[in-house]
């Protein structure tokens, strides 16, 4: 069996996992902001340490992170430039010109990437098929390099009216920009974002151009450190949708990993739950700084071409920054072990969405923190072994979490005779609702029921509230998996090489035309073998989908192509709509508008969290004594633990509330149920 790394950078921790002999030695590290290959090399040589092996015996690195998404909600990329089409240049500001939310007049849409004064244009027009009707005025583009040198431009994004059609003027652009501009990073919204729709494409443009320079410099770093330290093998990059591709593919298009931490959590998830049979699963993701909600149908998770950064209005769509990314679908919200925690005016307990992060981290770190965190509140109710938190890297400080919950909280808000401990679990409700609540919309936003599905948790902090969520979603059941605390990382491991090109091309099924469909087939096969051929094992599979609608329609759902023909497109149309809507509309025509093709090697994923579900009734009727923590090594298969107690183990505790059993599958699953 090969040695495999796998790494997680998130907002608190960076997570890593190496697999040897099918065993898994994990580790998690504060993760280092400044230098974030800090912490992914201290990480690697506990790991190293702790299984006796080398460096050179790795033989491939799996890398998700977090620094793209953190760079954009944060604002802290290149500063950027958008060329784009004379007399378009606000097309980022109006937006999709509608109120998200239509009833509250204060709503704030989030500020384009790119403002009004670094947004440029230059004389030109392509019409809807790429025929030229204005061409590219190249003596305005090259008065632009004045400009941007003084500027101190670090990155341009380009992005022309129909430029998805033909792409010939925005790579001219590029041309002579980077002639005059040697060290400038380009973006072609042609190449990031090849679809209909101006301003999608171009904010999917601006969001790479923003974030390219800070990651192109980041993964150039961390793999010239390893190999240094001599781990020369291949070193892939976990994307948004669920994949892995190579480095230079990352550094070219970064927009891809913006959940790319997330998204190997879901593939775990999605795993667990095929493997179980388990047909409705919903998978809870929580961290130091963020909450992950995923829906899981048949061991598939949802996956969608759109994705909005930073929703800043309780979880309501449209009020994010969007990109036009394969992507797991999920929610993504503020609340993790490390979400402050603070007292509204109202006298209302809010928890998140701002985090103490790493840096200084919660005030039980002993780091300096000195606001209260979800974390802080776990610690004073006794959730928390402070001895083995982080696998024993970190001796949580009680009195500090108690200190910081009392005068953040507690003074402001509790009125019984523990003033702090009310306080702390207020904070770890209010977070458990806003938990809830973001698992509540994100099922209602895509027509699915969340009750009696069975929860899956990981991450450092899910399993700790996972029960109270359960709870609130009259959920059937919780799993937590082996290694949860590090659950992200363990799921890079089980996913496939893979890269989905998309094509806008538009076809009428009355009208149908077989070469056009081939032609735009072939042209993104050639592109996704370019990108998945040298780094992929064994044969290649090929997923094709077709976004279509009936015409008038404005807008188009994912359609699986196994048929070349009209009415083999047809049936599958009717089959998806139905199946969304509920029903058909008799005598219309149906279009195609955008064409998608997915490449992936055959999937020599993990396989060690398998299991059964016959194999949780098993074994004798032990408790863990009179302690309030028992050790999950110590655990033996079948036997009942009756809350409340805390199941401890390096990376994580699991929380059995008072009113839950919970037992241990032949596998390592952690089972929790409600007491009979």
């Amino acid at each position: 069996m090969a040695d495999r790394l796998a790494v997680d950078i998130g907002g608190t921790f960076t997570d890593v996992v190496l697999e040897t002999d099918r065993r898994h030695v994990t580790t998690k590290v504060l993760t280092t902001h400044a230098e974030p290959a800090d912490g992914v090399m201290s990480g690697l040589a506990q790991v190293l340490d702790q299984a006796g092996t080398d460096p050179g015996a790795i033989d491939v690195v799996l890398h998700g992170t977090t620094l793209a998404t953190n760079a954009l909600i944060e604002r802290r990329g290149a500063k950027t430039v958008l060329v784009t089409t004379e007399g378009h240049r606000d097309v980022l500001e109006m937006a999709f010109e509608n109120r998200f939310e239509q009833y509250d007049v204060n709503i704030d849409r989030p500020e384009p990437l790119v403002p009004r004064r670094w947004r440029l244009t230059v004389p030109e027009r392509m019409d809807a098929s790429g025929e030229v009707l204005t061409p590219l005025d190249r003596a305005a583009v090259e008065g632009l390099v004045p400009r941007l040198v003084e500027e101190g431009v670090e990155s341009i994004a380009v992005g022309f009216l129909h430029g998805y059609a033909n792409p010939t003027h925005e790579r001219l652009v590029r041309d002579v920009l980077g002639a005059a501009m040697p060290d400038l990073s380009v973006t072609l919204a042609s190449d990031v974002c090849p679809e209909i729709r101006e301003f999608e494409r171009f904010s999917t443009a601006c969001a790479n151009a923003y974030v390219k320079p800070l990651m192109s410099r980041y993964l150039a770093d961390l793999r010239d450190r390893l190999n240094a330290l001599g781990v020369r093998c291949p070193f892939l990059m976990m994307t948004s949708g669920g994949g892995l591709c190579s480095v230079e593919t990352a550094r070219e298009f970064p927009i891809r990993l913006v959940e790319s931490g997330p998204a190997g959590g879901a593939i775990l998830a999605a795993q667990i739950a095929a493997d179980l049979k388990l047909p409705r699963v919903v998978s809870l993701d929580m961290g130091g700084t963020t909450a992950k909600i995923c829906l899981i149908d048949d061991g598939e998770p949802l996956l969608s071409r759109s994705f909005e950064v930073d929703r800043s209005y309780r979880f309501k769509k449209g009020s994010g920054l969007p990109v036009r990314i394969p992507v797991v679908e999920m929610v993504e919200i503020g609340a993790g072990g490390g979400s402050l925690a603070s007292v509204d005016r109202l006298g209302r307990i809010q928890v998140g969405p701002q985090s103490a992060g790493s840096e200084p981290g919660p005030a039980c770190y002993g780091r300096g923190g000195t606001h209260a965190t979800v974390t802080d509140a776990d610690v004073v109710l006794d959730r928390l072994d402070p001895t083995r938190f982080a696998g024993g890297t970190l001796h949580l400080d009680v009195d500090a979490a108690r200190a910081v919950v009392e005068a953040d909280v507690a003074q402001r808000w509790a009125s019984a005779d523990d003033g702090v401990s009310e306080a702390a679990d207020a904070i770890a409700e209010v977070v458990d609702e806003n938990m809830a609540a973001a698992a509540r919309a994100h099922a209602a936003e895509w027509g699915k029921e969340i009750a009696s599905r069975t929860l899956i948790a990981f991450g450092g902090a899910a399993p700790i509230h996972a029960a109270n969520i359960a709870d609130k979603l009259e959920l059937d059941a919780v799993l937590v998996p082996p290694a949860a605390g590090v659950g992200s990382a363990v799921g890079f491991l089980a996913a496939p090489v893979s890269y989905e090109v998309v094509r806008s091309r538009y076809l009428r099924l009355s009208v149908f035309d077989r070469d056009v469909m081939d032609e735009v087939m072939a042209d993104m096969r050639a592109e996704a073998e370019a990108v998945v051929g040298p780094v992929a094992l064994g044969e290649l599979f090929e997923i094709r989908r077709a976004y279509m609608r009936y015409v008038g329609q404005g807008f188009e759902i994912a359609v699986p192509v196994e048929e070349s023909t009209a009415e083999g497109l047809r049936r599958a149309f009717d089959g998806a709509y139905e199946q969304l809507y509920g029903r058909l509309i008799p005598g219309l025509d149906v279009e195609v508008l955008s064409w998608t093709l997915t490449l992936l090697a055959g999937r020599e994923g993990l396989k060690t969290h398998v299991s059964s579900p016959d194999a949780m009734s098993t074994g004798c009727a032990a408790t863990p004594g009179n302690d309030s923590r028992v050790a999950r090594q110590d655990l033996s298969v079948g036997d009942p633990v009756v809350g409340p107690v805390a199941i401890v183990e390096d990376q994580t505790t699991t929380v059995v509330p008072a009113g839950f059993e919970a037992r241990v599958d032949r596998y390592g699953n952690v089972i929790l149920r409600r007491s009979p």
